[in-house]
């Protein structure tokens, strides 16, 4: 199968939300279903650099390398006695309004382009990991500390759950959703020491997920990443 998209994700710091089953429903698209871990529904404010990317095997110049923040949710799909484990998208963050507009007109995606940068810090006892985005005169943030030392995933920890979805699902319309494939291998984490966020919700993301301003994450866990590869074919259902 050809691969439509390839890059590498670097540093990917997840802050992890229970939220009420409600709440997400208005999202779902159809055909899909909300994923609980250990009886919990959850929303993730994710921030990471897209590093080396290519499109069909072409290098993009001036764009390959950037951040996205994004927030999303977790879902499965049954098909032909598989379960699928996937992602949807309530927004997607990056700063180049060409690679916005490529993926919301050829994918039905919910990209939009603000300014972002980000900082690391690395040193032999800790690593430092910051993302920024600006909406409108203000910059919101997700920082962590962090052990430089990684590990692989524990079985049924919440790690495994919020980083093991290989399938994205966008709605197209009330009647329609397209699937895509991500691949790429299980990631190693960091021990997350100290975090902070500062995210106007509201803004970014809507009235429904205003009140996560004052909520503290359930958790915050950091990966360290890998190449990944997203294939072109995309099923509608």
């Amino acid at each position: 199968m050809t691969d439509f998209l390839k890059a590498r994700w670097e540093h990917l710091v997840m802050a992890n939300y229970s939220v009420p089953p409600e709440l997400l429903q208005p999202y779902l698209p159809k055909g899909v279903e909300l994923d609980y871990f250990k009886g919990e529904t959850f929303v993730s404010l994710v921030g990471f650099l897209f590093r080396d990317t290519s499109v069909f095997k072409i290098p993009i110049p001036f764009f390959g390398t950037f951040e996205e923040v994004n927030l999303r949710f977790y879902v499965t799909r049954k098909d032909a006695g598989e379960i699928k484990r996937g992602v949807v998208f309530i927004n997607e963050t990056v700063p180049s309004k060409l690679v916005a507009w490529v993926a919301n007109y050829l994918y039905k995606e919910h990209y939009v382009a603000i300014p972002t940068k980000h900082h690391w810090d690395f040193s032999e006892k800790l690593r430092k990991i910051e993302y920024q985005w600006k909406i409108g005169k203000e910059w919101s943030r997700i920082y962590v500390e962090a052990s430089p030392l990684s590990s692989p995933m524990k079985p049924d920890s919440i790690e495994e759950f919020i980083f093991e979805h290989y399938y994205g699902y966008t709605r197209i319309d009330e009647n329609s959703t397209e699937e895509y494939n991500i691949r790429h291998p299980r990631w190693d984490v960091n021990q997350v020491t100290n975090y902070k966020i500062n995210c106007n919700f509201e803004a970014m993301y809507g009235r429904d997920f205003a009140f996560l301003k004052d909520v503290k994450p359930d958790s915050i866990l950091l990966a360290e990443g890998s190449a990944v590869s997203v294939k072109w074919k995309r099923n509608r259902f």
